[in-house]
């Protein structure tokens, strides 16, 4: 009975993944796009990076009170009409053509992701038995990577294939080049529009549905403040962890295209192929993961995953041609299981901390804002983008550390909570 109560509800959450990681996932089409679109430096091209992942870092605290004061519930329907509403400013942004506008829109779109994450990620870890939190956490997060197999595969074809060459647009006068602009935005408002419509739909079916209750404090008093979450040592590193982690999938997702086209020399039609192919690698590496958890400790496979990864980048860094595709086809196979992994790891034992201690792995997030601009920038200076991967191995360095050693759950003495803060 305990199961039947709980298996909609967590078929609903588990849909909630698959949303957020298909938003996720257009990013990488956008990049290019908007970069072509707006004459923009790899650099500027990973503010759509920076616009995404900054608001994690400012909304994951007033994401953490909404769960605290109204309940799950109530943040997974913000949530979603948060993120419907940014979804929908597209269709503004093509017609205005503003690189701003655009930004805006990413924003709120994270904005919403923000309080979905925040509230679905520990409601699936809590919505069973603890002793297979990492195991569920995982499933539901499967269906993100199947979002990233089909998000770059549909958005190339919808957003990708009207564009114009370089070579097309410097032979057109100012007025042809800037209808064939305007022609080029408009192809991202369908898209925006049928996923926002979808979250308003989602969004109705949540009000109308009763969600099973949570008990994270198990009769513990719940915390006060935030800064008192701090004295969970395993949180602290998780928190470090999460933020190179995040840092390291954007670079790796996000870059692809551009990277695919320069290393490899393929079209971006067909890098967009690849993505897709990168996107079902992350798929079947996180139900590989959730299976090998039955047999392997959550944290050891975190760290041989991590240590793979590590040695995979320094071949992405000096490959050449297909070989630096298919590596990089390994590396999201390999990093597949880390983001909930290190959530459930971070959140564990934490009780009446679990939702400012959700709220502050989520804040880590802001490495997806940070991270992809020092990969550009190396890009940039070097003039070699394969150079840039050197973010992404420094990022699985901080993972394995995680992995082998910053997961164990150590409670900090309150006297010492403030000190480490400072």
């Amino acid at each position: 009975m305990a199961k039947n109560h709980t298996l909609f509800p967590f078929i609903l959450i588990t849909s909630l993944f698959f949303l957020w990681g298909f938003a996720h996932n257009l990013d990488p089409i956008l990049i290019p796009h908007l970069q072509k679109s707006f004459t923009l430096t790899t650099v500027q091209a990973t503010l759509v990076d920076s616009a995404v992942f900054i608001a994690y870092f400012l909304m994951a605290l007033p994401a953490g009170f909404i769960m605290k004061k109204y309940g799950y519930k109530t943040g997974i329907i913000t949530g979603l009409l948060v993120f419907a509403l940014g979804s929908f400013l597209f269709i503004p942004a093509a017609n205005t053509q503003q690189y701003t506008f655009f930004l805006i829109a990413l924003f709120i779109i994270a904005c919403g992701l923000t309080i979905l994450e925040t509230a679905a990620n520990p409601y699936a870890s809590s919505l069973g038995d603890p002793a297979s939190s990492t195991q569920r956490l995982n499933f539901a997060q499967s269906f993100n990577g199947l979002a990233a197999t089909l998000a770059p595969v549909i958005g190339a074809r919808v957003i990708l294939t009207k564009g114009y060459t370089v070579a097309e647009l410097s032979t057109m006068t100012n007025e042809g080049r800037q209808l064939a602009l305007a022609a080029e935005a408009a192809t991202v408002k369908m898209p925006y529009f049928i996923l926002g419509s979808v979250l308003v739909l989602i969004a109705v079916i949540f009000a109308f549905t009763r969600l099973p209750a949570i008990q994270t404090n198990e009769g513990h008093a719940a915390s006060k403040n935030i800064f008192h979450a701090f004295k969970h040592h395993h949180l602290t590193w998780s928190v470090i962890a999460q933020f190179f982690y995040v840092g390291a999938q954007v670079c790796v997702f996000s870059l692809f295209i551009l990277y695919a086209t320069k290393a490899a020399g393929v079209t971006e039609v067909k890098a967009a192929d690849y993505l897709g192919v990168c996107g079902l690698a992350f798929l079947v590496g996180r139900f590989m993961g959730t299976y090998l958890m039955q047999h392997f400790s959550s944290s050891g496979l975190l760290a041989v995953y991590a240590v793979i990864n590590i040695l995979l980048c320094i071949i992405a860094v000096c490959g050449s041609g297909m070989i630096t595709i298919y590596t990089v086809v390994g590396i999201c196979f390999f990093m597949s299981i880390m983001f909930p992994t290190i959530f459930a790891l971070g959140i564990r034992d934490l009780r009446g901390d679990t939702e400012f201690g959700s709220s502050l792995i989520i804040m880590s997030i802001v490495g997806g804002a940070i991270l992809p601009r020092v990969f550009g920038y190396i890009s940039d200076v070097t003039g070699n983008i394969q150079y840039g991967y050197m973010v992404p191995l420094v990022c699985f360095i901080a993972v394995a550390f995680f992995g082998f050693k910053g997961h164990r759950v150590k409670v900090r003495p309150e006297k010492l909570i403030a000190s480490t803060i400072l």
